[in-house]
């Protein structure tokens, strides 16, 4: 077979394809954007109280050692926590605002598009 024939025979499939991806695609609606929104805030909120009860007891519970690599080792470790915590805040929490405000740029298209069909 040459080339162009492998091209042309491979061609329809592509687009068979597409069209039943496409056609698998969810619609994205305000409602869905609306309850991931909340479904990720309470997630950040979770994940934030989380971080507090863990600097909460990382801050009672001091390391008492003479040795000075243990003292760093575990402010490091104790950091590298906080920080994970702290960033699993911020990612849930920027994610709860982006789809949040995902859903009024829809509701506003969706009005929109109403009235300049009347």
């Amino acid at each position: 077979m040459t080339q162009q024939n492998k091209q042309n025979s491979s061609s329809p499939t592509t687009v068979e394809a597409d069209k039943t991806n496409k056609s698998d695609k969810a619609e994205v609606t305000p409602l869905k954007c609306l309850l991931s929104s909340v479904f990720s805030g309470v997630m950040a909120l979770g994940v934030y109280r989380l971080m507090t009860a863990i600097i909460e007891t990382y801050s009672t519970k001091p390391v008492i050692s003479d040795n000075i690599f243990v003292l760093k080792l575990t402010v490091a470790v104790r950091t590298l926590v906080i920080g994970i915590a702290a960033l699993g805040t911020g990612v849930f929490g920027f994610v709860a605002l982006g789809l949040f405000l995902l859903g009024i740029q829809i509701t506003f298209k969706d009005i929109s598009k109403k009235f300049s069909n009347q």
